[in-house]
Protein backbone atom coordinates (compact mmCIF):
# COMPACT_ATOMS: atom_id res chain seq x y z
CA UNK A 1 0.00 0.00 0.00
CA UNK A 2 1.15 3.51 -0.66
CA UNK A 3 2.46 5.52 2.46
CA UNK A 4 2.40 9.60 2.16
CA UNK A 5 4.80 11.12 4.21
CA UNK A 6 4.55 14.95 5.10
CA UNK A 7 7.81 16.34 5.11
CA UNK A 8 7.56 20.09 4.31
CA UNK A 9 6.61 21.68 7.92
CA UNK A 10 10.14 24.36 9.02
CA UNK A 11 10.53 22.39 12.30
CA UNK A 12 10.46 26.57 14.08
CA UNK A 13 10.71 24.52 17.72
CA UNK A 14 13.74 22.58 16.23
CA UNK A 15 15.75 25.66 15.08
CA UNK A 16 18.84 23.93 16.46
CA UNK A 17 18.88 21.16 13.38
CA UNK A 18 15.96 22.98 11.16
CA UNK A 19 17.99 25.96 10.69
CA UNK A 20 20.70 23.64 8.44
CA UNK A 21 18.38 20.98 7.10
CA UNK A 22 14.65 20.09 7.40
CA UNK A 23 13.55 18.38 10.59
CA UNK A 24 12.39 14.87 9.19
CA UNK A 25 16.30 14.97 8.32
CA UNK A 26 17.33 15.33 11.98
CA UNK A 27 19.16 12.04 12.97
CA UNK A 28 18.04 9.79 15.76
CA UNK A 29 21.23 7.37 16.37
CA UNK A 30 22.72 7.32 13.08
CA UNK A 31 19.54 7.39 10.76
CA UNK A 32 17.33 10.66 9.93
CA UNK A 33 13.47 9.92 11.69
CA UNK A 34 12.24 10.17 8.62
CA UNK A 35 13.85 6.86 7.66
CA UNK A 36 12.89 5.82 11.21
CA UNK A 37 8.92 5.61 10.34
CA UNK A 38 9.48 3.67 6.68
CA UNK A 39 11.34 1.46 7.81
CA UNK A 40 8.66 0.77 10.70
CA UNK A 41 6.23 0.81 7.67
CA UNK A 42 8.44 -1.51 5.63
CA UNK A 43 8.65 -4.53 8.47
CA UNK A 44 5.09 -4.69 7.74
CA UNK A 45 4.99 -4.96 3.80
CA UNK A 46 4.85 -1.00 2.68
CA UNK A 47 7.50 0.05 0.61
CA UNK A 48 5.97 2.84 -1.64
CA UNK A 49 6.80 6.01 -0.13
CA UNK A 50 5.24 9.51 -1.29
CA UNK A 51 7.49 12.34 0.29
CA UNK A 52 5.48 15.52 0.03
CA UNK A 53 8.16 18.18 0.42
CA UNK A 54 8.92 21.56 1.19
CA UNK A 55 11.19 23.24 3.70
CA UNK A 56 14.97 22.74 2.34
CA UNK A 57 13.40 19.71 0.03
CA UNK A 58 16.90 19.19 -1.72
CA UNK A 59 18.05 17.99 1.72
CA UNK A 60 16.15 15.15 1.47
CA UNK A 61 16.63 14.44 -2.22
CA UNK A 62 19.83 14.02 -1.75
CA UNK A 63 19.93 11.99 0.89
CA UNK A 64 17.97 9.37 -1.26
CA UNK A 65 19.53 10.12 -4.60
CA UNK A 66 23.19 9.66 -2.76
CA UNK A 67 21.72 6.81 -0.27
CA UNK A 68 23.94 4.20 -1.23
CA UNK A 69 27.22 6.26 -0.53
CA UNK A 70 26.08 7.40 2.34
CA UNK A 71 25.58 4.42 4.18
CA UNK A 72 27.96 1.82 3.10
CA UNK A 73 31.82 1.97 2.31
CA UNK A 74 32.78 2.46 -1.37
CA UNK A 75 35.49 2.98 -3.48
CA UNK A 76 35.97 5.65 -6.62
CA UNK A 77 38.31 5.80 -9.82
CA UNK A 78 39.14 9.39 -10.00
CA UNK A 79 40.60 8.21 -13.30
CA UNK A 80 37.19 7.24 -14.58
CA UNK A 81 34.80 8.36 -11.65
CA UNK A 82 33.08 4.72 -11.43
CA UNK A 83 31.87 4.39 -8.25
CA UNK A 84 31.78 0.80 -6.18
CA UNK A 85 30.01 0.02 -3.69
CA UNK A 86 31.40 -2.79 -1.14
CA UNK A 87 28.61 -4.74 0.91
CA UNK A 88 25.74 -2.70 -0.49
CA UNK A 89 22.80 -3.08 2.33
CA UNK A 90 20.15 -2.92 -0.55
CA UNK A 91 16.47 -1.58 0.37
CA UNK A 92 13.95 -2.23 -0.96
CA UNK A 93 11.86 0.65 -1.39
CA UNK A 94 10.85 3.05 -3.73
CA UNK A 95 10.85 6.51 -2.88
CA UNK A 96 9.01 9.31 -4.94
CA UNK A 97 10.05 13.09 -4.05
CA UNK A 98 7.65 15.70 -4.85
CA UNK A 99 7.68 19.27 -4.15
CA UNK A 100 4.51 20.13 -2.73
CA UNK A 101 5.70 24.41 -2.17
CA UNK A 102 7.43 26.28 0.53
CA UNK A 103 4.49 27.94 2.40
CA UNK A 104 1.72 25.20 1.56
CA UNK A 105 -0.29 23.73 4.79
CA UNK A 106 -0.69 20.55 5.68
CA UNK A 107 -3.89 19.91 3.87
CA UNK A 108 -2.35 21.29 0.64
CA UNK A 109 0.61 19.06 1.00
CA UNK A 110 -1.61 16.10 0.82
CA UNK A 111 -4.03 17.22 -1.68
CA UNK A 112 -0.86 17.82 -4.20
CA UNK A 113 -0.31 14.08 -3.71
CA UNK A 114 -3.38 12.89 -5.51
CA UNK A 115 -1.56 12.63 -8.34
CA UNK A 116 0.31 9.74 -7.32
CA UNK A 117 -2.14 8.31 -4.73
CA UNK A 118 -4.49 8.00 -7.61
CA UNK A 119 -7.66 5.64 -6.39
CA UNK A 120 -6.54 3.49 -3.90
CA UNK A 121 -6.52 3.73 0.04
CA UNK A 122 -3.46 4.69 1.25
CA UNK A 123 -1.69 5.11 4.73
CA UNK A 124 -0.24 8.66 6.22
CA UNK A 125 2.40 9.71 8.34
CA UNK A 126 4.10 13.02 9.48
CA UNK A 127 7.23 13.15 9.32
CA UNK A 128 8.46 13.25 13.43
CA UNK A 129 6.54 11.21 15.01
CA UNK A 130 7.89 7.39 15.78
CA UNK A 131 5.58 4.78 17.19
CA UNK A 132 5.48 1.22 17.74
CA UNK A 133 2.03 0.75 16.53
CA UNK A 134 1.16 -2.32 14.52
CA UNK A 135 0.00 -1.35 10.94
CA UNK A 136 -1.47 -4.40 9.81
CA UNK A 137 -3.78 -4.34 12.89
CA UNK A 138 -4.41 -0.44 12.13
CA UNK A 139 -5.79 -1.72 8.32
CA UNK A 140 -7.96 -4.21 9.75
CA UNK A 141 -9.90 -1.35 11.85
CA UNK A 142 -10.20 0.88 8.81
CA UNK A 143 -11.11 -1.95 6.52
CA UNK A 144 -13.75 -3.22 9.35
CA UNK A 145 -15.70 0.42 9.36
CA UNK A 146 -15.60 1.87 5.81
CA UNK A 147 -15.36 5.35 6.64
CA UNK A 148 -13.50 7.60 4.90
CA UNK A 149 -10.33 7.99 7.45
CA UNK A 150 -8.78 6.48 10.33
CA UNK A 151 -6.87 8.65 12.69
CA UNK A 152 -4.57 6.92 15.49
CA UNK A 153 -5.61 7.92 18.70
CA UNK A 154 -2.59 7.80 21.46
CA UNK A 155 -1.80 9.10 24.60
CA UNK A 156 -0.26 12.39 24.90
CA UNK A 157 3.61 12.51 26.77
CA UNK A 158 3.36 14.49 29.97
CA UNK A 159 4.59 17.97 30.05
CA UNK A 160 6.69 17.27 33.80
CA UNK A 161 8.89 14.62 34.24
CA UNK A 162 7.47 11.48 36.84
CA UNK A 163 8.52 10.60 40.33
CA UNK A 164 7.04 6.94 41.01
CA UNK A 165 7.39 7.26 45.22
CA UNK A 166 7.39 4.45 47.65
CA UNK A 167 7.19 6.73 50.96
CA UNK A 168 10.21 9.11 50.43
CA UNK A 169 12.14 6.80 47.70
CA UNK A 170 12.22 7.08 44.31
CA UNK A 171 11.53 4.03 43.01
CA UNK A 172 11.36 5.19 39.38
CA UNK A 173 12.30 8.51 37.44
CA UNK A 174 10.96 8.93 33.97
CA UNK A 175 11.35 11.67 31.88
CA UNK A 176 8.68 13.00 30.30
CA UNK A 177 6.18 9.57 30.36
CA UNK A 178 3.01 9.02 28.60
CA UNK A 179 0.05 9.34 29.92
CA UNK A 180 -2.65 6.91 30.42
CA UNK A 181 -5.25 10.37 30.23
CA UNK A 182 -6.82 11.70 27.23
CA UNK A 183 -6.16 10.86 23.85
CA UNK A 184 -4.70 13.05 20.83
CA UNK A 185 -3.79 13.26 16.93
CA UNK A 186 -1.12 10.61 16.69
CA UNK A 187 -0.71 10.68 13.11
CA UNK A 188 -0.50 7.07 11.48
CA UNK A 189 -3.63 7.73 9.13
CA UNK A 190 -5.46 5.59 6.94
CA UNK A 191 -7.53 7.48 4.24
CA UNK A 192 -9.74 6.56 1.48
CA UNK A 193 -9.07 8.79 -1.59
CA UNK A 194 -12.55 10.38 -1.58
CA UNK A 195 -10.98 12.11 1.48
CA UNK A 196 -9.07 14.41 -0.80
CA UNK A 197 -12.65 15.93 -1.59
CA UNK A 198 -12.61 17.52 1.48
CA UNK A 199 -9.09 19.55 1.05
CA UNK A 200 -9.73 23.03 -0.94
CA UNK A 201 -6.26 24.15 -1.30
CA UNK A 202 -2.40 25.26 -0.24
CA UNK A 203 -3.99 26.91 2.63
CA UNK A 204 -6.01 24.01 4.63
CA UNK A 205 -4.75 23.02 7.26
CA UNK A 206 -5.49 19.05 7.34
CA UNK A 207 -5.83 19.18 11.38
CA UNK A 208 -8.80 21.91 10.84
CA UNK A 209 -11.65 21.69 8.37
CA UNK A 210 -10.96 18.19 6.69
CA UNK A 211 -10.59 16.13 9.59
CA UNK A 212 -13.74 18.47 11.47
CA UNK A 213 -15.58 18.15 8.04
CA UNK A 214 -15.02 14.44 8.44
CA UNK A 215 -15.99 14.16 12.13
CA UNK A 216 -19.60 15.99 11.84
CA UNK A 217 -20.14 13.82 8.47
CA UNK A 218 -19.35 10.71 10.92
CA UNK A 219 -16.38 9.52 8.36
CA UNK A 220 -13.59 9.82 11.04
CA UNK A 221 -12.94 6.57 13.24
CA UNK A 222 -10.05 6.52 16.01
CA UNK A 223 -7.51 3.85 16.01
CA UNK A 224 -6.64 3.67 19.53
CA UNK A 225 -2.78 2.38 20.11
CA UNK A 226 -1.36 2.04 23.87
CA UNK A 227 1.96 1.78 23.13
CA UNK A 228 4.79 3.61 22.12
CA UNK A 229 4.32 7.22 20.91
CA UNK A 230 6.67 9.93 21.03
CA UNK A 231 6.59 13.16 18.39
CA UNK A 232 10.02 15.26 17.69
CA UNK A 233 8.80 19.23 18.50
CA UNK A 234 11.65 20.07 19.97
CA UNK A 235 15.28 19.67 21.00
CA UNK A 236 14.41 18.01 23.84
CA UNK A 237 11.64 15.66 22.54
CA UNK A 238 14.90 14.69 20.23
CA UNK A 239 17.31 13.91 22.62
CA UNK A 240 14.74 12.07 24.62
CA UNK A 241 14.65 10.11 21.51
CA UNK A 242 18.40 9.85 21.51
CA UNK A 243 18.99 8.42 24.68
CA UNK A 244 16.05 5.74 23.78
CA UNK A 245 18.10 4.68 20.99
CA UNK A 246 21.79 5.02 23.09
CA UNK A 247 19.49 2.54 25.34
CA UNK A 248 18.12 0.06 23.15
CA UNK A 249 14.93 0.58 23.78
CA UNK A 250 14.11 2.34 20.81
CA UNK A 251 11.16 0.59 18.56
Amino acid sequence: MKVVLLAGGFGTRLADYSSVIPKPMVKIGNKPILWRIMNHYSKYGHKDFYIALGYKSEKIKEYFLNYYTLNNDFSVDLNTGNVEINEMNKLNWKVTLADTGLNTMTGGRLKKMKQYIGNDTFLMSYGDGLSDINVEELLKFHNSHGKLATVTAVHPGARFGELVLDDYIVKKFEEKPQTQKGWINGGFFVFEPEFLNLIDGEETILEKEPLEKASLLGELMAYKHEGFWRCMDTKRDRDSLQKLWEQGELP
